[in-house]
């Protein structure tokens, strides 16, 4: 992409030609409208669209970090915090704070049990997180930020977090293990319950990353998937952050953070009132939260209700089984694991899966891809039920384009910026 250095216009434009001109700037982005976009973007429908869309609108001007102005904004994230907290079994006395994304929620998780035991009086410089080699790499930048060494364990054969190697791993120096449910790469569910049991006998803080799952995993089980328990009911379980602007179909920038108590969530706070301004009390590490994304969260949750996400949630996990026995029956193709919910993987022993993708991009299928195996990665939204026939017939051709030689562009080391 050319580099270009704006400059402010002498004098403004209408609204209208910019409006035609940020169009136009979009036309070569990846097409998520017409549901061609398995990463990044989360379509539910233009109903759903239309609900976040307006209510981040109603509140883009409000600032979530100030409640005595905006008590409409504090009741709101109350509420969301209060519904995640009831989805994922939190006990009499849990709490939680919207964030603004799944970075930021572990990175106030790796903070608040970092300080916690700084206050009981352990050396945390330096201090281990001891994560499975599939945990997102949010782990690495919160201990890059906080002092932290990130340690991580090879993954079982089944590419779910090794309970075993994970106990290996940990020694005094160790203050949070980590499971994920399920992990972005593989879509799959560590073993939490092992990991619960395995944190209370070594007396260390479980962080369970539900940020892809967290607000589609209930209401899967709620239709009859297996989902095996991965959340407060487990009483190894410290914390979990959970993005409503995944499977919540929120507007981007809102996630959640939870605590088993609020004693634990006051070592996440920062209070100070060393400045001229007066007192301040942040929950989070932002300072200025945005409205609209706590508006949008809040819209959404009550527009679709229950059953709204149960039908979501079914669509999904159809579109992903159908998709996964039709990979599974072409010739060339496996996929990888038994997911649950609405990622998965699939690649070759006989083709290059990276020139496969590179040819589904040229025909405006945009993924990820994932190294370990080498393979494509899937993340489905509702709106893909209607495109599965066309990427179907899209990767067989793709296929036998690489089958007679044909190459197509993809990076062998997917990037996220």
């Amino acid at each position: 992409m050319e580099e270009y250095r704006g400059k402010l216009p002498e004098r403004g434009q209408d609204w209208d030609a910019l409006r035609t001109q940020m169009e136009s700037l979009r036309e070569g982005d990846a097409d998520w409208r017409n549901a061609r976009t398995a990463v990044y973007i989360f379509n539910a429908g233009e109903d759903v669209s239309r609900v976040a869309r307006e209510a981040y609108a109603l509140y883009q001007a409000e600032n979530g970090l100030g409640p005595l102005a905006f008590p409409s904004l504090k009741r709101m994230e109350d509420e969301v915090v209060g519904i995640g907290l009831d989805l994922l079994h939190g006990p009499a006395g849990a709490c939680g704070n919207m964030t603004a994304g799944g970075s930021e929620s572990i990175l106030m998780a790796v903070k608040t049990c970092r300080d916690q035991a700084a206050a009981k009086g352990r050396n945390v410089v330096g201090a281990r997180v001891v994560v499975p080699a599939s945990a997102h790499l949010a782990f690495d930048k919160a201990c890059h930020y906080l002092g932290l060494q990130i340690v991580r364990v090879p993954l079982a054969p089944d590419y779910r977090a090794d309970p075993e190697a994970i106990s290996e791993a940990i020694d005094d120096e160790t203050l949070m293990i980590v499971g994920s449910a399920p992990c972005f790469p593989y879509g799959l569910i560590d073993p939490i319950e092992r990991l619960s049991d395995l944190a209370l006998e070594a007396g260390v803080w479980l962080h369970v990353d539900a940020c892809v799952g967290g607000y589609f995993a209930p209401f899967a089980r709620m239709n009859g998937v297996d989902v095996p328990p991965f959340d407060f009911e487990l009483p190894g379980v410290a914390s979990i952050s959970a993005d409503l602007h995944k499977y919540g179909y929120a507007a981007k920038g809102a996630s959640t953070i939870f605590h088993r108590t609020e004693e634990q969530r006051e070592f996440q706070v920062f209070e100070s009132g060393n400045w001229p301004g007066g007192h301040m009390r942040t929950p989070t590490a932002a300072g200025t939260r945005p409205g609209g994304a706590i508006a949008s969260a809040w819209a959404v949750l009550h527009a679709l209700g229950v059953e709204g996400y149960r039908e979501k949630a079914r669509i999904v996990c159809e579109t992903r089984a159908r998709m996964m026995a039709a990979i599974n029956a072409l010739p060339d193709f496996r996929t990888y694991g038994e997911p649950k919910l609405g990622l998965f993987l699939f690649g070759s022993e006989t083709l290059d899966p990276f020139k496969v993708y590179g040819r589904l991009l040229a025909r405006g299928w945009f993924s990820g891809i994932v190294t370990e195996p080498k393979a494509i990665h899937q993340m489905l939204s509702p709106a893909h039920a209607g495109v599965v026939d066309d990427y179907l017939a899209d990767l067989e051709a793709a296929a036998e384009e690489v089958r007679n030689g044909g190459e197509g562009e993809a990076s062998a080391s997917p990037r996220y910026a």
